[in-house]
């Protein structure tokens, strides 16, 4: 019996062009009326979300900042659960500069972003993003950190994370496959702990959910999760884990796998188990 989906967002629930499909909307919503909930987790701040449940009327809690911050998208409000001290942010941000060419910084403050000097990481439709004169400025700002991001011309890899966490260790080091981004939290915090947590409350045990993902800031949540569904287009970490592999993010392979749990919407065609199926015409596109 799946009592919850949990689901990332970039990669694995949006298209490749940032899109949510109709039949993905409608599986998310014959989900929730046949009494499961809908989790998003995601790394995305929730000032993203609150664009994309306007654009998809997806509602509910999303694990936000990989873990940091749980947003209520009805209610618009956001509690931190796992701040990163603002002088540790500080002090990683000097280590990680002497060891990552280049290296730039942003702070994350789940409703808005301190973009530094030299911080090369565009984000496709993230808005309340504020350059800095001086990188002295990130640590000032007075809205405290959720998460802090690095951004290096380099490429991260897992064997540059391997490297890093020695060096370290008091903070959660992650990456979702942003070209040479570095996501940092407070250590401990994680989307998985979030996730559990919020699980405890409402009763729901982990053989009771059903989680996707497609990047290796998923696994925690994937190997926890009693059914773990990596899309095609995954990392092969992801892909070696999963216990399922459904279509890839652009074959609407979540809602292949929803219509398989909960049945395809009312007057709906089956929609192709998990080889994904046809995807309908039309499409939900988040705006600011």
């Amino acid at each position: 019996m799946v009592r919850l989906v949990a689901v990332d967002l970039d990669g694995t629930l949006l298209r490749s062009d940032g899109t949510v499909s109709a039949r993905t909307v409608a599986a998310l919503d014959r989900a929730r009326n046949a009494g499961a909930r809908v989790v998003v987790v995601t790394a995305r701040p929730p000032r993203y979300l609150s664009a994309l449940a306007a654009a998809t009327g997806l509602g509910g809690l999303a694990v936000c900042s990989n873990g940091a911050v749980v947003y209520d998208m009805d209610s618009d409000r956001m509690d931190v659960v796992g701040e990163l001290p603002i002088a540790l942010a500080e002090r990683t941000a000097a280590t990680l500069a002497t060891v990552l060419p280049g290296a730039a910084f942003a702070v994350e403050t789940g409703r808005r972003c301190l973009i530094g000097p030299g911080y090369g990481h565009v984000a496709r439709r993230d808005g309340d993003r504020y350059p800095v004169l001086a990188a002295e400025q990130l640590w000032t700002g007075g809205d405290g950190c959720v998460k802090l991001l690095a951004w290096s011309p380099a490429p991260v890899t897992v064997e540059v994370l391997r490297h890093l966490g020695p060096l370290l260790p008091d903070v959660a080091l992650t990456w979702s496959g942003g070209s040479g981004m570095l996501e940092v939290s407070a250590a401990g915090v994680s989307k998985v702990g979030t996730l559990a947590r919020l699980c405890d409350g409402w009763g729901v045990r982990a053989d009771e959910v059903v989680a996707f993902g497609d990047m290796p800031n998923d696994l925690s949540v994937l190997s926890w999760a009693g059914t773990p569904v990596a899309v095609a287009n995954a990392h092969p970490d992801v892909l070696a884990l999963a216990a399922r592999v459904t279509g890839s993010n652009d074959e609407d392979g979540v809602a292949a796998v929803l219509e398989e749990i909960f049945g395809p919407p009312t007057g709906a065609p089956p929609g192709g188990g998990l080889d994904g199926g046809t995807t309908p015409e039309g499409s939900v596109v988040p705006r600011r």
